[in-house]
């Protein structure tokens, strides 16, 4: 018999989009709107028949096995269909085609919160989680003083779960998730959520977790955590598997497949993104994404504002071909912070720096405004690669210890074709 507790086949997931209404809705709400106005009803029947209902395919054709005790990393650029896959597996959706087989007890965090009752006390919900997952009161009872001391949340346990911070909310369904004992665990980017702290302890459970003989499946675009964490990882790509093997050589393969271009287009990520384009020059030169070693780079970012900004932070960061987060540079990174932005207005930000060593870096691009509730990030949004020079092969010795830095640089905010320096 084979030692498989997840068997995936030709597993797809189709959505539409761009459809008003939903086959379910009741005759009621059905007869509402053919009363209501003929312009409605033709409007409606536009969005439902016309050419802007289309099907997007989440996932397509993916096939794969995994056996007990592995700990298996899901890595893709956003949009590739990481989190619809642990969606299915984790029996919240269903699947369009295909079939999965699973044995054993699934636990699965997934979203903030996620099975939590917004009206119980964190105490009440370690109970109903734990029945969930099929535990006696008694094992649950047993596991309950782990479970707060890991969440640290022990002076909120009795109080409503609604009032929780969103970090709250982590670190108390991590730990329901992990000390339960299930057979398989799924854990999706929500970690992030927390602050650094808490992600090295719940790595290291799930390490923990792991070497007890059960499986792991983790989604995270923190490169470094799958590196450590996982034996094996998937490469998802537009719904696709397009790799699966050793950790290692994923990565390999993932790097190498990242786009290497001189202009990103940031809404074939997100629709209606406030970021729209990053263009990089070298020398004051447009590039296709390969750098020379020497030079300035700037990297220039369009946005769209749809009001007035008062605390913009725009940054980049870079890893290299292992997935190493190397360095980083943001407008707080300048003298001083970016300037309030007026809104309603295209405005171009650029940032200069000097460039580094050879390699091949991928970049993660965010864009916050707290006061305005703004949160943009974007993972591998594109890639750089710096050539290889005999003039940098001879510092080598110098320059071989990466690590993590801030690098400075210069932040030039372009409005209405008025420069800023910032």
């Amino acid at each position: 018999m084979s030692d498989a507790v997840i068997k995936v086949d030709k597993l797809s997931k189709r959505y539409r989009i761009g459809s008003l209404r939903d086959s379910r809705d009741a005759l009621r709400h059905r007869l509402e709107e053919w009363v209501r106005s003929p312009w409605r009803r033709l409007k409606s029947w536009r969005a439902e028949h016309g050419p802007a209902t289309r099907e997007f395919w989440a996932l397509r054709d993916v096939s794969f096995d995994i056996k007990q005790g592995e700990v298996v990393g899901f890595i893709g650029r956003n949009g590739a269909g990481k989190s619809t896959l642990l969606k299915i597996l984790s029996r919240i959706t269903e699947p369009t085609a295909g079939r999965v087989w699973m044995r054993g007890r699934v636990a699965s965090l997934l979203e903030v919160g996620t099975g939590f009752h917004q009206e119980l006390t964190g105490r009440e919900n370690i109970f109903l989680n734990g029945a969930i997952l099929g535990m006696t009161r008694g094992e649950i009872k047993q596991k309950f003083d782990e479970i707060v001391a890991f969440s640290e949340v022990e002076a909120f346990l009795d109080t409503p779960v609604k009032r929780y911070s969103s970090g709250m909310y982590v670190r108390l369904a991590f730990a329901i998730a992990a000390h339960l004992e299930p057979e398989i665990l799924i854990v999706d980017e929500v970690l992030a959520v927390g602050d650094s702290q808490f992600q090295k302890k719940c790595l290291g459970k799930m390490g923990e977790v792991a070497r007890g003989g059960r499986t792991v499946l983790f989604v995270s675009h923190n490169l470094n955590a799958v590196t450590s964490l996982c034996s094996k990882a998937v490469v998802l790509k537009q719904g696709r598997l397009v790799f699966a093997g050793a950790v290692g050589d994923a990565l390999a393969f993932y790097g190498a497949s990242t786009q290497v271009a001189g202009c990103v287009d940031f809404t074939e990520y997100k629709k209606n993104s406030l970021l729209r384009t990053l263009e990089i020059h070298q020398n004051g030169r447009p590039t296709e994404g390969v750098l020379e070693p020497l030079g300035d780079v700037a990297f220039n970012f369009s946005l769209v504002l749809p009001g007035k900004l008062n605390q913009p932070r725009l940054s980049a960061a870079f890893s290299n071909s292992k997935g190493e987060r190397v360095f980083a540079v943001g407008s707080w990174l300048g003298p001083r912070e970016l300037p309030p932005l007026i809104g309603n207005q295209t405005v171009q930000i650029c940032f200069t720096m000097p460039s580094v060593i050879p390699g091949r870096y991928t970049l993660d691009i965010s864009f916050h405004d707290n006061e305005a509730g703004i949160n943009e990030e974007y993972y591998s949004a594109g890639g750089v690669e710096v050539a290889e020079t005999n003039y940098l092969q001879m510092m080598e010795p110098a320059v071989a210890e990466l690590g993590q830095l801030y690098v400075r640089s210069t932040v030039t905010v372009l409005a209405n074709e008025k420069p800023v320096l910032v």
